[in-house]
């Protein structure tokens, strides 16, 4: 929702080019009365220029000023006072009470013949009954108003018609009232009313695709609101600039403006609710669609609150779009139906047309194609392009190709496809949706080599926006925006029978985000700050909770530290700089030698596997994935029971019992299939969704095998490449124990002797800038510590250290990851898998920074065991072994039969070049 200065911001909406409802101060005039006077009128005077940027301080001042006006029986002070508290109203978002005090200063003017200030509180209201969703009320008060008003008092009720046009849609009559009233205001020198046209202004300029003219406007009113000292107003522009750059695609700068905006309305006290959803719609554009949810929710509870309808229906809408995007369909067709009959009450065509065809999309994920539906798409699609949603009529049209396509009439798909032009300037998510309709067209008319490029065409497209982006976490979620046309590509392959073909399209898609290095957000050092801060809480906390003191107070401060650090690396614009590139299979297989590729891909609940070797590429169809996940499931659980010291020995037979069924069944529905294609060698495995957290050593038929794993071909043949290009770096060997760990200290000394390397980083000399100062460039890192995964924000996964947690923030503050790392910690090696295989972890942090190899855990790993297989390994290492070498041969020769040697045979795994 854009702020249109109505002279409120209002704001406009959604991903589609939306009218934004005009916001901002639209309070009066300048000095109404002479500030210097402490009378009940230069109070209330005084109140109505702070109410745009002040809101609670006029408040106060008003209700003072209303108080002497009664006591003393000034009816041009308590109209001012009232008209005062309405404003104040209006920018904390209480659009019911603005309307009571606004009602209240007309009356009590009209009673008293005051018609200049009755004209002023009629203008003033209009705005606060366009708020409340009555076009008309607010029209006719605005109309009412002009009979007493002339020079710049009419040219300020031209401003605020304008603005009642704007928020219809009436783009072109607005922008004339704007333009005129503009004129006006800088011949008069009037600054603040200038602001104002500028801002909205702008915001047509945006609706109309003129973003740099848009921007300049809104950069203008910056500077005026800037100068005249109006925080909330200012609050209201970088908003706008922030939709703007949305608007273009420039995700890290519009979350810049966006912050900057909230940051600013949140030091002056007012609410967010307008702000939340815009940033909603920017979420939404890239998939994050949780956090995106939970900011729609909380605006149209603010703003229904507050009794703001307008803006609430508004805020429906985008919380049906993120229900949509979450799979959520009855929650988006109720809110869009909510959302519609609000705006057929408010009279605003183009917002009900957009509110059915939310409602249309639902209906169609939940019940699918119908001609009916087709009907409903088309007649949307129209409705939409009268409205001047241009994005999202388009959006329609190609919506009602696909479901046209569904029902086989490729002719009329056709012929609604080549009226289609989806122009550079749309959305990319847009754009992507084309590509995808153009290939399913050209499969109905059977141009399969057509519909391949139409795809491709797509995946790049994706690929040049993710480069744009230099936060991991929204890279990562950009994939999702791909999903139908890699499925659809895989599909194809799968039909046509082609393994290059499978394995291409399922590289095409797959772990993207890991191919770009990390960029370092451009204030680097605050973020530095911050993480020293969260460090330093999150000790803290650990440390109150292990005494059973109450942590709540620093847990809520370390959740707005994770948040900040979140948002300020999301702002960090892409870089130039490419980790590791696709790979033809041409390339990879010279670089296999001894290994064996073996490439899991999921397609309609069905796990395939692709595998490489002697020069051979195969397919093989293996089971549904569900049953492989099942047993996954059950594999871990048992894992974790075996881990527990509390563990009685019946329950521990039990559980190694259920361990070794789940891990033979496994082997038999994932690599007893591929024997005879691979062999006995040792082998390179890329898995497939939840397969990323397989512990593979625990497999019958890899025990004692070489395996290295990786989040994708072309991530593994990079890894490979640096690990040959090794033997140039220095081989300087790190290790470090973290607190709290029985035989850490001495597993890091042991390692460090194994090398003849210095003394290692234990006790509180293992801090995370020590560690981290170590890391870099190092040849050897072995890091023996806890480890913890989060699931719930896989970036603040880590690794404890004496004066807290090494995240994976901090990693991606390194210029060259170490070669070998290895992670001596539970569940280190554990990644959040995201759509496309997108990998966010400890491990794939690494990776995409630039280390060879990573040995890390999968599963909880007991510290007792630990550190004979952690010496073992490195002993091998030493002897001249590969990675996944070492690892198997330690494995192998670990513990023996019981529970001890299970746990100590399955926790880790060799991700990379292996």
């Amino acid at each position: 929702m854009s702020a249109l200065c109505l002279p409120t911001d209002a704001r406009g909406r959604c991903a589609a080019a939306a009218p934004r409802l005009p916001s901002g101060p639209v309070t009066p005039e300048l000095p109404v009365v002479d500030p210097h006077e402490s009378s009940p009128i230069a109070q209330a005077g005084r109140a109505i220029e702070l109410a745009a940027g002040s809101p609670r301080r006029a408040r106060a001042l008003a209700e003072s000023a209303l108080e002497s006006a009664r006591s003393t029986n000034d009816p041009e002070a308590a109209v001012l006072a009232n008209r005062a508290l309405g404003l104040a109203a209006l920018e904390l978002k209480e659009g019911a009470a603005a309307v009571v005090y606004l009602r209240r200063a007309v009356k009590i003017a009209d009673k008293s013949h005051l018609d200049l200030r009755a004209a002023e509180a009629r203008m003033t209201l209009g705005r606060a009954l366009l708020h409340a969703g009555d076009s008309r009320g607010a029209f006719r008060e605005i109309e009412r108003a002009g009979s007493s008003l002339s020079g710049l008092d009419a040219a300020r009720l031209q401003f605020q018609r304008a603005v009642v046009l704007h928020h219809q849609h009436r783009l072109d009559e607005a922008l004339s009232g704007y333009r005129a009233a503009l004129v006006v205001f800088r011949r008069a020198g009037d600054r603040l009313w200038e602001a104002r046209a500028l801002n909205n202004r702008g915001l047509i300029q945006a609706d109309r695709g003129s973003l740099r003219a848009a921007e300049a406007d809104l950069l203008a009113a910056a500077r005026l609101y800037s100068t005249l000292e109006l925080d909330v107003a200012l609050a209201d522009v970088e908003h706008n600039l922030g939709w703007v750059a949305a608007r273009g695609g420039e995700v890290p700068a519009a979350l810049v403006w966006y912050d900057r905006s909230q940051e600013r309305r949140r030091a002056n006290g007012v609410p967010l609710a307008n702000g939340l959803s815009d940033r909603c719609e920017l979420l939404l554009s890239i998939r994050l669609v949780v956090e995106a949810r939970a900011a729609a929710e909380q605006a149209v509870e603010e703003l229904a609150a507050g009794r703001m309808v307008s803006e609430t229906a508004e805020a429906r809408l985008m919380l049906a779009d993120a229900a949509l995007l979450d799979g959520d369909l009855e929650t988006a067709q109720l809110q869009a139906a909510t959302a519609f009959r609000s705006f057929a009450r408010q009279r605003r065509p183009h917002w009900a047309a957009r509110a059915r065809y939310t409602a249309l999309r639902a209906s169609l994920l939940a019940e699918g194609a119908s001609p009916a539906r087709l009907r409903a798409a088309r007649r949307a699609a129209s409705a939409l392009g009268r409205a001047g949603w241009a994005a999202a009529a388009l959006d329609a049209e190609v919506l009602s190709a696909r479901i046209a396509l569904d029902l086989g009439r490729a002719t009329l798909a056709r012929g609604i496809l080549a009226r289609v032009r989806v122009s550079a300037r749309e959305p990319v998510d847009l754009r992507v949706r084309d590509k995808h309709a153009s290939a399913l067209l050209a499969l109905a008319v059977g141009k399969r080599r057509q519909a391949y490029t139409a795809l491709r065409a797509g995946i790049r497209l994706l690929d040049e926006h993710r480069a744009t982006l230099g936060a991991t976490e929204l890279r990562a979620q950009v994939t999702g925006q791909g999903e139908e046309l890699a499925r659809l590509g895989l599909r194809l392959a799968v039909e046509d029978s082609d393994p290059p073909g499978v394995l291409a399209w399922s590289e095409a898609w797959r772990a993207s985000a890991l191919r770009l290095r990390p960029v370092r957000p451009p204030d680097n050092d605050v973020l530095a700050a911050e993480l020293t801060e969260l460090r330093r809480v999150a000790s803290a906390a650990q440390a109150e909770g292990l005494v059973g003191g109450d942590a709540r107070s620093l847990r809520r401060r370390q959740a707005e530290l994770e948040e900040s650090i979140r948002r300020r690396t999301r702002r960090t614009p892409g870089g130039t700089e490419v980790a590791t590139r696709r790979r033809s299979l041409a390339e990879v297989e010279p670089l296999l030698r001894e290994h064996a590729l073996v490439v899991y891909v999921e397609l309609d609940g069905v796990l395939h596997a692709v595998t490489v070797s002697d020069g051979q590429t195969r397919l093989h169809v293996l089971l549904r994935a569900s049953e492989a996940y099942d047993e996954l499931d059950a594999l871990r659980f048992a894992l974790r029971r075996l881990v527990r010291a509390a563990t009685s020995p019946a329950s521990c037979a039990a559980a190694q019992e259920s361990a070794a069924y789940a891990a033979g069944r496994l082997d038999a529905a994932l690599l007893r299939p591929l024997e005879t294609a691979v062999g006995d060698r040792a082998l390179v495995i890329v898995p497939s969704g939840r397969l990323h957290a397989m512990p593979w050593s625990i497999v019958p038929s890899l025990v004692g095998r070489p395996v290295a794993v990786a989040p994708s071909v072309a991530a593994w043949a990079g890894a490979e490449a640096r690990r040959l290009g090794a033997d140039a770096r220095q081989s300087r060997v790190v290790a470090a124990a973290g607190p709290g760990l029985r035989f850490a200290r001495a597993e890091a000394r042991s390692v460090a002797r194994l090398y003849g390397a210095p003394e290692p980083l234990t006790g509180s000399a293992a801090t995370t800038t020590a560690v981290l100062s170590a890391l870099e460039g190092a040849g050897v890192a072995h890091l023996a510590a806890h480890g913890t995964f989060r699931a719930d924000n896989p970036l603040f996964s880590s690794i404890s250290l004496a004066d807290g947690p090494l995240t994976v923030y901090d990693l991606e503050t390194l210029d060259n990851a170490p070669s070998l790392c290895v992670l001596s910690a539970c569940e280190s090696g554990l990644s959040e898998v995201r759509a496309g295989d997108e990998l966010m972890g400890l491990a794939a942090a690494l990776l995409a920074l630039g280390a060879a190899t990573i040995v890390a855990s999968v599963v909880a790993v007991a510290d007792e065991t630990t550190r004979a297989l952690m010496t073992a390994f490195h002993r091998h290492l030493v002897s001249g072994r590969r990675p996944a070498d070492a690892l198997a041969r330690s494995q192998a020769a670990a513990g023996g039969a019981g529970a001890e040697g299970l746990i100590e045979r399955s926790g880790f795994v060799c991700f990379g070049a292996g």
